[in-house]
């Protein structure tokens, strides 16, 4: 349906503590404002224009979510919600028949949700959106005439009769654009708070016979607000036991829910299983049979069939084969990728680099900007020396070679098939195929020498 769609993200947070205006602080690794304006994506409707409200710290949040066609309403000084709608009154298209308007700081309102105030405002009805809560503390109360709503009286206007009621505005509402401009244009401040509340104009929709219709949200999840860490905190672990659930139902084994995070999206073969404590950022695609240990952190990789990660793996930007081993605590950094049963052991770090099949490292090394070959053996200790202050160069290793311990590979540097690099060398000229290469001082043994001592005192 065509609409208007109003964000409100000007409030400071103070409960928040924090310099960060309220809308940004993150839940699942997005901005609170990121999560609705995603919403208002998946409307996906034919024409739509989208005002975002913004007031406290406006700069940081204007930018941190500026899209083309993203229209941007300053309300200062904030002077409550119907002032917030007021100020956006002028920026909406009068051609479009309806109105929404969301909060920027409740981040997990469902697609679904909005969809059905806008189909039950349908551009002639005032639709609330609405839900009963067990503790209704602090929102507006619906006050109804049998099934009728005939107010919205907010918690610190209200009388104790209307306090004991338990259904509440969610915050959320659907109007007709018209009717919603003349509206909030009649709002006065006569009230307690000496604000403008938006919720008055449920009286002047029920005064002007306009049926004011109220949808209810699926669960408290998608309607609950943020206003403190506390509740930051509380949100963030519903959604992730939301995603979790999401994941299991689907057939992966999750060692712990409680223990889970996702902050992005992340697609799973059959017959994964994630061990505690494990972090998901960006995509991440898990392939069939992959087993991830615990307190791993993935960001932005596929990691292919049968390949196993050990405790504290971090991956960031990477690809992993099928079958590989990783860890545990190694590190692939951006470009990294990885061909089929590849090992890389413990303390271990991979970057812009790619190991052909079969090749390891498995203890302690470096591997930054190189081309490994087939079943080559990374010796521990070892480096590529691949920064000369100014450049990066590139290590060629090819297959079957045999890097040994303790060696320091200075790029530009091309290592040839089948050779072996003895122990301790530091290689700075190419060495040929299928040869045993050594550079290394001759040892040296001093007879008689004798360690200091420490001077008497």
């Amino acid at each position: 349906m065509a609409s208007n769609v109003v964000i409100m993200a000007a409030g400071k947070g103070t409960r928040m503590k924090s310099a960060l205006p309220k809308v940004l602080h993150k839940l699942a690794g997005r901005s609170l404002l990121q999560h609705v304006l995603g919403t208002v994506s998946a409307l996906e409707a034919s024409q739509q224009r989208t005002v975002v409200i913004t007031g406290h710290g406006a700069e940081a949040v204007e930018a941190a979510v500026a899209a083309p066609g993203l229209q941007f309403v300053r309300q200062q000084p904030q002077l409550g919600t119907g002032h917030a709608i007021q100020m956006a009154s002028p920026a909406l298209d009068a051609a479009l028949p309806t109105t929404l308007i969301l909060n920027g700081d409740v981040p997990l309102i469902r697609a679904e949700t909005a969809r059905s105030l806008l189909d039950a405002c349908a551009g002639q009805r005032l639709a609330l959106l609405t839900i009963e809560l067990a503790d209704p503390t602090g929102y507006g109360r619906i006050v109804r005439e049998g099934e009728q709503v005939r107010a919205i009286v907010e918690h610190k206007d209200a009388s104790p009769a209307q306090r004991a009621i338990r259904e509440v505005y969610t915050g959320m509402m659907a109007a007709p654009t018209a009717l919603l401009q003349r509206w909030v244009s009649q709002l006065n401040n006569d009230n307690a708070q000496g604000e403008y509340y938006l919720t008055d104009i449920v009286a002047m929709a029920v005064a002007e016979g306009v049926p004011v219709v109220a949808t209810q949200a699926s669960g408290e999840t998608e309607v609950l607000g943020v206003n403190s860490p506390l509740q930051l905190a509380d949100l963030e672990r519903r959604f992730q036991r939301q995603q979790a659930e999401a994941l299991m139902e689907a057939g992966v084994r999750l060692a712990d829910p409680a223990r889970f995070d996702l902050r992005g999206k992340l697609s799973c073969g059959a017959d994964v299983d994630i061990d505690v404590g494990c972090v998901f950022e960006g995509e991440v695609t898990l392939g069939e049979g992959v087993r991830v240990g615990p307190y791993c952190v993935i960001r932005d990789a596929r990691i292919d069939a049968g390949t196993q990660l050990a405790a504290f793996t971090h991956i960031d930007g990477a690809q992993v084969g099928a079958g590989a081993q990783i860890g545990p605590f190694a590190r692939l950094r951006p470009g990294a990728q990885l061909a089929e049963e590849v090992h890389i052991g413990n303390f271990v770090e991979v970057k812009n680099s790619t190991l052909a099949r079969g090749a390891k490292a498995n203890h302690l090394a470096y591997l930054g900007d190189a081309t490994v070959g087939e079943r080559v053996n990374y010796g521990a200790g070892s480096i590529t020396a691949n920064y000369d202050g100014a450049n990066k160069h590139r290590t060629v290793i090819g297959a079957d070679a045999h890097i040994g311990s303790n060696c320091v590979l200075v790029a530009p540097v091309e290592i040839g098939a089948g050779a072996t690099i003895g122990g301790g060398s530091t290689v700075a000229k190419d060495a040929p195929a299928g040869q045993l290469t050594v550079v290394r001082a001759k040892q040296l043994t001093v007879p008689g020498w004798k360690r200091p001592v420490k001077k008497a005192k």
